[in-house]
């Protein structure tokens, strides 16, 4: 994750809970106050509470107060950060397999990348055809 984010948490240790994503799948929808979090969940009130926290600290959720209640709310800042991560992460394995694939023609194949038909044999003998 980019070193300038202003959150104590990582979003990915936030992210491996189950209950945590079913959360910020519930506030994709729209803001909701804690009570309502909970009534939608199969764990207490409490619970939820720690699990918001959580996700705060990973800058994933943030809360306004609204009277004596605490509205919950996704942070496109945090999901923005999550998804750059992984786009900078699978951009470069897609550019490495693209370069891979572009420079690989079947004279520089090898036994290695190959298997007999028949599943067994050596490649360099007569016993089996061999495919790709």
């Amino acid at each position: 994750m980019p070193a300038d984010t202003a959150t104590s948490g990582d979003p990915f240790d936030a992210l491996a809970d189950s209950n945590r994503r079913e959360i910020l799948r519930i506030l994709s929808a729209g803001e909701r106050p804690v009570n309502e979090l909970a009534s939608e969940l199969p764990i207490s009130r409490p619970a939820v509470s720690r699990h918001l926290r959580l996700l705060s600290d990973a800058g994933l959720v943030s809360e306004r107060q609204q009277g004596t209640r605490r509205i919950y709310s996704l942070r496109q800042e945090g999901a923005q950060a999550v998804q750059a991560y992984l786009e900078t992460l699978w951009g470069e394995a897609g550019a490495r397999f693209r370069l891979m694939a572009e420079n690989t023609t079947p004279e520089n194949r090898t036994a290695e990348n190959t298997t007999p038909a028949n599943g067994a044999g050596d490649p360099t003998s007569a016993e089996g055809t061999w495919q790709k």
